[in-house]
C-alpha cells in the first residue's frame, strides 16, 4: 500500500484538522456514487478510506509514524542484522546452518519469541490475543428537497454496501453539511466499535426558490396591470403563501423582500430572507385590445426605457 499521507496528499506534519479536511474532499470526490461510469473510483475511494484509517486515528497515527505499523496497518518489525538491545542479533551457527539469538536487553539475558512479541506488541500479544480495535467510517450523500432542509424531515440513504438506513435532517441544515451517523460504518476488528457513516446532505434544485447562503430569491410572474396600478399578490413561501404587496408604478426587475422567509434559524445563525423580483408577463394568447392599447401608446405616449445605455 501507498504511503497514507500520500494517498490524503497531505503531509507528515498535517494536524488532525487538515487530514480531516483532505480525506471529506477526496471521498466526496472519488466516491463510486459520483463515479459511476469510472470503474478505477472504487478502488481509489478504498484506498482513501484505508489511509484515513490510519493518520485519521491518533493512537495509529503516532504508531506509524514511529514506524510500528505499515501502511496497512500491520505490525513491522525491528531489523535482524545488528539490532542490538531488544532486536536480533546473528549468532553462531549450528548443524542447520545460521541461527539468530534474541535479546530482550534486560538483566534477565535471552527471552524467548513470547517476551519479544510482548514489548513490541503488549500483554495481549504474549498470549496470542489481539486487542479489539475500532471499525472504519463511510461515507455516503443523501440528496434532499429544499423544504426538507429547510424544515427538517426524514431521508433513506445507501451506505456502501447497500445497505439502506434513515437519516433524521436537521432544519435548516446548509447544503455540503455532514450528519455523523454512529456506529453505522464498518464493524470494529476483534469485537471493537464500529465505525461511523459521514453523510453529506445535498439540496436539490427547487422548481421556483435559489438558495444564497441563509437567503432565497424567487422570479414572481405579474401582470402589467398589477405592476402599474399595485396589487396584493399571494407569494409562495417555504412554509407557505403569504400576501405579498406590489407598489403602483412597479417595474419588471424591482426587488422586494419578505424578512425571515429565507431558511429558518440554525446553529446560531438567524433565519435568512426571502427576496422576491417582479417578472412582467404579457398575455400568453394574441388579444386585439391589448395590441390596440400598446399601438396607441406607442403612437402617442412614446417613451425611453433604455435612456442612458
Amino acid at each position: 500500500m501507498r504511503d497514507p499521507y500520500d494517498v490524503l496528499g497531505v503531509a507528515k506534519t498535517a494536524n488532525a484538522g487538515e487530514i480531516k479536511k483532505a480525506y471529506r474532499q477526496l471521498a466526496k470526490k472519488y466516491h463510486p456514487d459520483h463515479n459511476k461510469s469510472d470503474p478505477k473510483a472504487k478502488e481509489r475511494f478504498a484506498e482513501i478510506n484505508s489511509a484515513y484509517e490510519i493518520v485519521g486515528d491518533d493512537e495509529k497515527k503516532a504508531k506509524f509514524d514511529r514506524g510500528e505499523i505499515g501502511a496497512d496497518g500491520k505490525p513491522r518489525f525491528a531489523g535482524f542484522e545488528g539490532a542490538g538491545p531488544g532486536g536480533f542479533s546473528r549468532g553462531a551457527a549450528g548443524p542447520g546452518g545460521t541461527h539468530f539469538e534474541f535479546s530482550t536487553g534486560g538483566a534477565g539475558g535471552h527471552a524467548g519469541f513470547e517476551d519479544i512479541f510482548a514489548d513490541l506488541f503488549g500483554a495481549g500479544a504474549k498470549r496470542g490475543r489481539a486487542a479489539p480495535r475500532r471499525g472504519g467510517d463511510v461515507v455516503a450523500t443523501a440528496s434532499v428537497p429544499l423544504e426538507t432542509a429547510a424544515l427538517g424531515g426524514s431521508t433513506r440513504v445507501a451506505l456502501p454496501g447497500g445497505r439502506m438506513v434513515d437519516v433524521k435532517v436537521p432544519a435548516g441544515i446548509d447544503d455540503g453539511q455532514q450528519i455523523r451517523l454512529r456506529g453505522q460504518g464498518h464493524p470494529g476488528p476483534v469485537g471493537g466499535e464500529a465505525g461511523d457513516a459521514l453523510v453529506t446532505v445535498k439540496i436539490l434544485p427547487h422548481p421556483h426558490f435559489r438558495v444564497e447562503g441563509r437567503d432565497l430569491r424567487l422570479d414572481l410572474p405579474v401582470t402589467l396591470y398589477e405592476a402599474t396600478l399595485g396589487a396584493k399578490i399571494a407569494t409562495p413561501t417555504l412554509a407557505g403563501k403569504v400576501e405579498l404587496t406590489i407598489p403602483p408604478g412597479s417595474n419588471g426587475g424591482r426587488t422586494l423582500r419578505l424578512r425571515g422567509k429565507g431558511l429558518p434559524a440554525a446553529d446560531g445563525k438567524p433565519a435568512g430572507d426571502l427576496y422576491v423580483s417582479l417578472k412582467l408577463m404579457a398575455p400568453e394568447a394574441p388579444d386585439a385590445d391589448y395590441e390596440a392599447l400598446m399601438t396607441k401608446w406607442r403612437e402617442n405616449k412614446p417613451y425611453d426605457p433604455r435612456k442612458g445605455f
